[in-house]
């Protein structure tokens, strides 16, 4: 109790100053976690204006807190399945990034003088971007419904598992200050083994308990639950030899995976967002300026390395992965910045007493700047692909576009991808589950038995039983268990599966492979005398003649499995049946429109649309824009292939098939919004001003008449000039063309004009 005064001293300080901080970031629209490591700074040793932390030994503790729950934060909204539909575009665009930018951040800091873990720390640190941000600056630039979005989405995704192995492997290169290769591959291979592992028990037993248990469950035990499964893994990672933060994030993925995955995440997120704070404002106290203005240079360096090297080499990878040249450069301006993963990776080396402490004022630097470059950078983007494009060769451009072409067709998996997908998920998820049971045996039950059971003889027997029943249908699934492959709703033949080069030679590596592990499996439970006697042939006679019960008891292992994991998407299903198979269709159509640079989209009408009521055939949309409506959503109800007579309703979601371009134009409609006729009518004689404003090509204005455009019922304005090149026409008719890169003098409502400007400046700007 001694502490209690001095721990609520600090928290009054840090949650007010944090408050307040953030309230002013909301204000000028920066993202909070900046805002929370400047409070960090007001209330660390290094500010002598407001009152200092007394009790850190607490606030450390804190801060890791705050990091376990982030990461079960995380963990929660992830999923393992989400990572399996991000598709290989996303996959292979974030580890070139990962590979090439964290190379580029270690050599950076071996030119620096740095020594090994510094640098290794510093390429962790530069492996992620932020979410936070990108997702802001795509919403602020209303590009979360365009092409490129989606693959940058899958990108993060990607980004933040391989960060976390990474911050494994890290603290195991930390911990040993060992650099083998045979040791990093060790690790590589006992985090497998143990992430599959975990997977499959927790898959298998997780939902069934919570199945089971869910009547009796209200808020309040669902959150206990929550986090006591939470730090009970967390206790579990670190006992294997694995980071806390491991655990937090692997119990929160298999979570996601349940019924109560939602209701936990609700829950979970206030505590979340405490602890969370306390670990960035812990962050914040540790910015010393003097350091940072004596690192200047390095932070400079790794802020150029961050923005040249993410562009590039998140671009390159999305080539590679087959993304058309513009939606590479996209990617890669979209990529340009570190996420809060670089204050976790560096708050881990720190802790670990591995690190110098001048990384974390780097670190905050870096994010600082790249935080404000981002939003510019992804504006800069088309720029950037039209200068690309006249720098390059002609033959180059149509290599890349063939190239792209090419790796389109080549997506779907052939039939031998599909065979070793099968055999590989065999062989290596009963492998995991008989060395587990073998392990289990070997550090568990047998050290039980030799206490409990006197006699040699009858201990071994018992054991070899109980090992024996434990792991046959795992035994016999890697030698017995039929392949099926369905290709294109068929089941293909078994004698491509079976008596083919390729099929023997995979049913004599399943063969040896089962060799292998039943010779392991022996080994670890009893001696070789015993082997001979006993196991080898228990093993071979309840798999001969118990075969058949074996294959009933796998089978259901594996139904109860497969239903675990497809709970939650099947509740889902039931939920949003429609919506999900319009969604499914919607993705089928972008890939057979992707070599016309086409897609479907769905865009949402708001509540004060000013095409409200109207019929597609009064819009003249398709003639207008090139687009096409393929459905409209009503509540529970969809139009597909609406005809003319069909009308836009507030609300409705539109499904619109389009280019990029096509697809801005009609979203700058959307976005549209009519103030109420009594505001209109309340115009204030100050509010009424002559401006001027330039159009861009992708203005929907353009090429249109005056009078035909609207412009000037959009912007209840009037047109009195217009300036084209070096001629002026005044008071122009309403017959008059607007052209790209007119100057439009307008007469009007000088806010509604400016709102426009702000929302649409890629449309048009002010002159």
């Amino acid at each position: 109790m001694a502490h209690l005064p001095e721990l609520i001293q600090d928290m009054a300080l840090i949650l007010l100053v944090g408050a307040l901080v953030t309230i002013l970031f909301k204000r000028i629209k920066q993202p909070l976690v900046l805002g929370y490591i400047i409070a960090g700074f007001l209330v660390g040793p290094h500010f002598h204006y407001l009152p200092t932390i007394v009790d850190q030994e607490n606030m450390d503790t804190f801060a890791e807190i705050g990091v376990i729950m982030l990461l079960f934060g995380l963990g929660l909204e992830f999923s393992f399945k989400k990572l399996v539909k991000v598709g290989g575009s996303a996959s292979i665009t974030a580890v070139v990034e990962i590979l090439f930018v964290g190379l580029g951040g270690y050599l950076t800091g071996y030119l620096l003088g740095w020594n090994k873990m510094d640098s290794l720390f510093l390429a962790g640190m530069l492996a992620s971007s932020s979410t936070t941000i990108i997702l802001k600056a795509f919403d602020e630039l209303g590009l979360k419904s365009k092409q490129f979005a989606r693959v940058v989405f899958g990108v993060l995704v990607v980004e933040d598992i391989i960060v976390i192995l990474l911050m494994v492997l890290l603290s195991t290169v930390a911990l040993t200050q060992k650099f083998q290769g045979s040791e990093i591959l060790f690790t590589v291979f006992k985090l497998a083994f143990f992430m599959i592992l975990w997977f499959l028990v927790g898959i298998y037993l997780l939902p069934v308990f919570i199945k089971k248990t869910k009547k009796w469950m209200d808020e309040e035990t669902v959150l206990i639950l929550a986090i006591g499964l939470c730090f009970g893994m967390v206790l579990l990672a670190t006992h294997v030899g694995f980071s806390a933060e491991l655990g937090a994030f692997v119990m929160g993925s298999l979570i996601a995976e349940t019924i109560l995955a939602e209701k936990i995440e609700h829950l979970t997120q206030p505590i979340k967002q405490f602890f969370g704070t306390i670990f960035f404002v812990s962050v914040g106290m540790m910015i010393d300026p003097h350091a940072m203005y004596n690192y200047s240079g390095p932070i400079f360096a790794i802020t150029l390395l961050t923005i040249v090297g993410k562009f590039f080499f998140s671009g390159l990878g999305a080539l590679i992965s087959g993304q058309p040249l513009k939606q590479s450069v996209q990617i890669g301006s979209s990529m340009a910045q570190i996420g809060e993963f670089a204050f976790i990776v560096a708050a881990l080396g720190l802790s670990l007493g591995v690190i110098s402490e001048f990384l974390f004022p780097i670190a905050v630097g870096v994010s600082a700047i790249t935080t404000f470059t981002t939003p510019y950078f992804i504006k800069l983007s088309e720029p950037l692909y039209n200068i690309i494009v006249k720098t390059l060769p002609k033959t180059w451009i149509m290599r890349l576009d063939a190239y792209t072409s090419e790796t389109q067709k080549n997506k779907d998996n052939p039939l031998w991808k599909k065979t070793l997908h099968e055999y590989n998920k065999i062989l290596i998820i009963n492998s995991i589950i008989l060395i587990a049971i073998a392990l289990l045996f070997k550090y568990l039950f047998i050290p039980f038995l030799n206490i409990q059971i006197e006699s040699l003889l009858w201990r071994n027997v018992l054991l070899i039983s109980m090992a024996s029943l434990l792991a046959s249908p795992f035994l016999w699934a890697i030698l017995n268990k039929k392949i099926i492959i369905k290709e294109g709703g068929e089941t293909i033949n078994s004698y491509y599966l079976n008596y083919s080069l390729m099929g023997i030679s995979l049913h004599v590596i399943r063969f040896l492979t089962g060799i292998l592990l039943i010779g392991f499996f022996i080994d670890q439970i009893t001696t070789t005398r015993y082997a001979l006697v006993i196991s080898i042939p228990l093993i071979v006679t309840m798999l001969w003649f118990f075969s058949s019960n074996i294959q009933k008891i796998h089978q259901r292992i594996e139904q109860q499995f497969i239903s675990n994991l497809n709970e939650r998407e099947r509740l889902e299903y039931l939920r949003n049946k429609d919506n999900i198979a319009l969604h499914k269709k919607n993705k089928e159509a972008s890939v057979h429109f992707q070599k016309w640079d086409a897609y479907v989209t769905e865009l949402e009408a708001g509540d004060t649309i000013s095409f409200a009521g109207m019929s597609l055939y009064e819009l003249k949309w398709k003639e207008k824009f090139g687009i096409n409506i393929v459905y409209i959503r009503r509540n529970d109800r969809t139009v597909h292939l609406p005809d003319g007579k069909q009308r836009i309703l507030p609300n409705d979601k539109v499904g619109v098939l389009g280019t990029d371009s096509q697809i801005s134009q009609l979203k700058f409609i959307f976005d549209q919004k009519v103030l109420p006729k009594e505001k209109e009518e309340d115009m204030d004689i100050n509010d009424i001003q002559l401006t001027k404003i330039q159009l861009t090509e992708t203005n929907p204005y353009c090429n249109k008449t005056i009078k035909d455009s609207g412009i000037q019922k959009d912007l209840h304005s009037h047109v009195v000039g217009i300036e084209r090149n070096e001629n002026r026409i005044l008071n122009p008719s309403s017959s008059e063309m607007i052209l790209a890169d007119d100057i439009i003098w307008l007469v009007g409502n000088l806010h509604k004009i400016k709102a426009c400007l702000k929302n649409h400046q890629e449309n048009f700007m002010e002159i």
